[in-house]
C-alpha cells in the first residue's frame, strides 16, 4: 500500500461489509462514505434500525483529511473494548471520511476484554477489506502546446508517468490537457522541456484535488 505524503489522503470509492465470528457471536462490520458528520451520525441510526436486534451496533468514524473530526461508541460494550479499537483501525488505513458500524449479535460466550478488542478491530479490517479505495491528491492541470514534430516525445513521456490527455486539439498545433499530481509538476516540466528543447509552451491552468483509484 502506497505511503501518503504531501496532503494526500486515501477515500472510500466504494463502501463493503465484512463478518467475524468469534465463539459463536458475530460482528458484522458496514462501511460507508461519510462527508460531514451528520451523514456519519444518519448512518449510524440506520444501520441501528437495520440491526434493531442486535445486542450492540458500536461505531466509528473519521472526518477530515487529517481526520480532524473523530468519534467512537462503544454501544454498552465495556469501556474502550469497542469503539476505540474500531477507530484506531479507520484511522490506520489512512483512510478519511468514513464511518463504520460493528453489529454484534451475542453468542452466548463472554470474550472478556482482549477477546472484545480484537473481534471488534478484525471485524473492521475485514470489512474495510471489503471496500473500493482511492487516493485524493493535490493535483497540476497543465496546457501543453507543442507541434507535430514533437508530440510524439511527449506521449511517450506521458505513457511512461501513467498520464492520459483530458483534452487534446490537432489544428495547426496541438494543444493538450493533462492533470497531474502536484508534487511531480516542476520535474515533468522540466523533462518535457529538455525533451522539446524548449519548443514546448507549458501553462498551469490551475492547482485542484483529484481522485486517483488505487491500484
Amino acid at each position: 500500500m502506497e505511503n501518503l505524503t504531501n496532503g494526500a489522503y486515501r477515500i472510500l470509492l466504494r463502501g463493503g461489509q465484512g463478518e467475524y465470528e468469534e465463539k459463536k457471536s458475530r460482528f458484522i462490520a458496514t462501511v460507508r462514505r461519510c462527508d460531514t458528520e451528520d451523514e456519519a451520525v444518519a448512518f449510524i441510526e440506520e444501520m441501528k434500525k437495520k440491526y434493531w436486534d442486535a445486542r450492540h451496533n458500536c461505531s466509528a468514524f473519521c472526518i477530515g483529511s487529517r481526520g480532524e473530526l473523530t468519534r467512537c461508541s462503544d454501544d454498552g460494550e465495556p469501556s474502550g473494548t469497542a469503539g476505540r479499537p474500531m477507530l484506531e483501525v479507520l484511522m490506520g488505513s489512512g483512510i478519511r471520511n468514513v464511518a463504520v458500524v460493528v453489529t454484534r449479535y451475542f453468542g452466548g460466550v463472554l470474550l472478556g476484554t482482549g477477546g472484545l478488542v480484537r473481534a471488534y478491530g478484525q471485524a473492521v479490517k475485514d470489512g474495510l477489506a471489503a471496500c473500493e479505495t482511492g487516493i485524493m491528491r493535490p493535483g497540476a492541470e497543465l496546457l501543453l502546446e507543442t507541434n507535430y514534430n514533437d508530440v510524439g516525445k511527449i506521449l511517450y513521456l506521458l505513457g511512461q508517468k501513467g498520464l492520459e490527455a483530458l483534452e487534446s486539439e490537432y489544428g495547426a498545433d496541438v494543444t493538450l490537457k493533462i492533470l497531474l499530481p502536484l508534487e511531480e509538476k516542476d520535474a515533468f516540466c522540466k523533462e518535457l522541456t529538455e525533451a522539446t528543447a524548449g519548443r514546448v509552451k507549458l501553462t498551469l491552468l490551475r492547482e485542484r484535488t483529484y481522485v486517483d483509484k488505487e491500484k
